[in-house]
C-alpha cells in the first residue's frame, strides 16, 4: 500500500511550509484538546495532535468496514438483551475482574426489579487494522467494537479540511478534492435527537455525563452544538454531581437539578479508576432510571472483551441473530484469531502456545480508552506468571495484526517535525435506537482515522500515542 506522497516526503522546505500551514489550520477548524498542565481550562488549548497527509487506506476495506457496521450495531443490541448469553459468557470473568463483577451486578439488579428504560441507544465504534497476510493481501481485520464512550466525533468531522488544505499548499488540489467529507458529530448527534424524541418529553434535557478532567471537551461539544441547533437542551455533569443532586420520583423518572432527563450520554465511566463507592451508587441510580441510557449496562458489558471472544466461537453468531445469514458472514469476515483462556485443557494449550511465541499474540484485559494491551515479552512474563491461575481468565488472546506500514509526519503541540514509520487503525461509528422491540434508526454515522509511530504497540489518540488522521482512498 505505497503512500500517494512519496515525492513530497523527500522535499523537507515543503514539509516545513506545509506544517505551518497545517497547525494554523487546525486551529482555525477546531481541531483542539485542552493542554495537559490545564486540563479544565479552555482559555489554554493548543491543537488536537494529527498527521501532516492523509493516509493511504485501501478503497475496497474501507467500503467493507462501513457495509458490515449495521450488522454491528444490530449484533450489539441482540447481545445487550439476552440475559443468559452475557451471563454464560462472563461467568469466569466476574470472579476475577471486579470491575466487570460490579457492572454485573447492577445489570443483574436492574432486570430484576425490572427495567423502566423502553428507548435504547447505541452509540458505539468498531475497530479495524488492514492486516497484510502471508500474501501481502491487505484484509480488514476488527481489532475491537467499543459500547460505551467512543471517542473523536466531533474532532474528526473538522481533521479532513486541514488535510484538504495542507494537499493545496503541497499542489495536490486533485488528490485534496478526493478526500471525503465525514461528519460523525453529526450522525451522532442524529441517534441521541431521536432518542431524546421518543422519550417524549419536550422540555427534558440531554445530559452528557463527563470525567472530572475534561482534556477532550471540543470534541464532545461538537455533538452538543448539533443537539443545541435542534433546540434540544444539553448539561454536563459528573458522576458526583448525579450522586448529590441526582433523584427519581415515583415513575422513575430522573430529574437534575430540578430538571427532567431523558437521555444520558455517557463519556466516563469506562474505566475502574472512574468509580469510588459514591460513583458506583450514582451509576445505579441512572440505571434504575426512566432516562434512555448510552449505553444501558448490559450494551457496555456487550463491548468487553471476553464478549468479543465469544463471537468467535462456531454457531454464536447464528444464536444471536437467526435467520441472518448474509450479516454473520460480513461479520465473521472481519475477525481475527480469538483464544480463550478460560481454565481447562483449552486455555492451558493456548497459554502455552503464546508463551512459547509471544510475537504472534496480544494479551487483553476486559478495559476500554487504550494503553492496556500486552505484548511480546511483557505478554509472555504476565502469560507465565498466571498460567496456572483463574486470575488468566480476565483476560483474552488474539492473533497479533500486521499492518503495512507507511512514512508519515506526525504533528505534536511542542514536538520536533520528524518523519515517523507508521500503521493506521479505522475506526467506523454506528448508530441505533430501539424502541421496546422495533429498530427505528441504524446506520453508519462516519469514521475516524487514528495514526501512529510502530514503535508504539498500543494506545489511541485520548492515551498520547496516535493521532488523528483522514484516509485517502487507493
Amino acid at each position: 500500500m505505497a503512500a500517494p506522497w512519496e515525492d513530497v516526503l523527500r522535499n523537507e522546505a515543503a514539509i516545513q511550509e506545509a506544517a505551518a500551514v497545517a497547525v494554523d489550520a487546525a486551529l482555525l477548524e477546531g481541531v483542539l484538546m485542552r493542554t495537559e498542565w490545564e486540563p479544565n481550562a479552555s482559555d489554554v488549548v493548543n491543537y488536537a495532535p494529527f498527521t501532516l497527509l492523509p493516509s493511504a487506506v485501501p478503497s475496497a476495506l474501507f467500503e467493507q468496514a462501513y457495509a458490515v457496521q449495521q450488522d454491528f450495531n444490530l449484533l450489539v443490541d441482540a447481545i445487550s438483551q439476552n440475559k443468559e448469553f452475557l451471563e454464560h459468557t462472563l461467568a469466569s470473568t466476574i470472579k476475577v475482574d471486579d470491575f466487570t463483577a460490579q457492572l454485573f451486578r447492577i445489570h443483574m439488579q436492574v432486570l430484576e426489579e425490572g427495567l423502566a428504560q423502553s428507548v435504547f441507544l447505541g452509540i458505539n465504534r468498531s475497530d479495524y487494522m488492514f492486516d497484510c497476510g502471508v500474501d501481502g493481501t491487505p484484509a480488514l481485520k476488527q481489532i475491537e467494537i467499543n459500547t460505551i464512550a467512543a471517542s473523536f466525533g466531533g474532532l474528526t468531522s473538522r481533521t479532513a479540511a486541514v488535510h484538504g488544505r495542507v494537499l493545496k499548499v503541497l499542489g495536490k488540489s486533485e488528490e485534496a478534492s478526493r478526500l471525503l467529507p465525514n461528519n460523525p458529530s453529526k450522525g451522532l448527534a442524529l441517534g441521541i435527537a431521536k432518542a431524546w424524541e421518543l422519550y417524549g418529553s419536550q422540555s427534558a434535557v440531554v445530559m452528557f455525563l463527563v470525567e472530572e478532567v475534561q482534556r477532550n471537551i471540543f470534541d464532545q461539544r461538537c455533538v452538543e452544538n448539533e443537539l443545541w441547533n435542534r433546540n434540544i437542551r444539553v448539561i454536563r455533569k459528573r458522576f458526583r454531581d448525579v450522586f448529590e443532586k441526582g433523584s427519581l420520583d415515583d415513575a422513575k423518572r430522573l430529574y437534575m437539578d430540578g430538571q427532567e432527563v431523558a437521555v444520558v450520554y455517557y463519556r466516563e465511566g469506562y474505566v475502574p479508576k472512574n468509580y469510588d463507592q459514591q460513583n458506583w451508587e450514582a451509576r445505579l441510580l441512572l440505571e434504575r432510571s426512566r432516562a434512555v441510557k448510552c449505553p444501558d449496562i448490559a450494551t457496555q458489558l456487550a463491548g468487553t472483551k471476553k464478549v468479543q471472544q465469544e463471537l468467535s466461537r462456531p454457531g454464536t453468531l447464528e444464536r444471536l441473530l437467526p435467520g441472518r445469514t448474509e450479516a454473520i458472514a460480513r461479520i465473521r469476515a472481519t475477525f481475527a484469531g480469538l483464544y480463550s483462556l478460560d481454565m481447562g485443557e483449552e486455555g492451558d494449550k493456548i497459554a502455552a502456545t503464546a508463551i512459547a511465541d509471544p510475537d504472534r499474540f496480544v494479551l487483553k484485559p476486559q478495559r476500554e480508552g487504550g494503553g492496556n494491551n500486552l505484548y511480546g515479552e511483557e505478554l509472555r512474563q504476565v502469560l507465565e506468571k498466571i498460567r496456572d491461575s483463574p486470575e488468566r481468565t480476565s483476560y483474552i488472546l488474539m492473533d497479533k495484526i500486521k499492518p503495512q506500514p507507511a512514512m508519515n509526519y506526525l504533528l505534536r503541540a511542542h514536538s520536533p517535525l520528524q518523519v515517523s514509520e507508521c500503521i493506521s487503525e479505522l475506526g467506523i461509528f454506528g448508530v441505533y435506537v430501539r424502541q421496546d422491540k422495533e429498530m427505528v434508526m441504524n446506520k453508519a454515522a462516519g469514521h475516524l482515522l487514528r495514526t501512529k509511530a510502530i514503535e508504539h504497540a498500543d494506545g489511541g489518540v485520548a492515551a498520547g500515542v496516535a493521532v488523528l488522521d483522514s484516509p485517502y482512498l487507493v
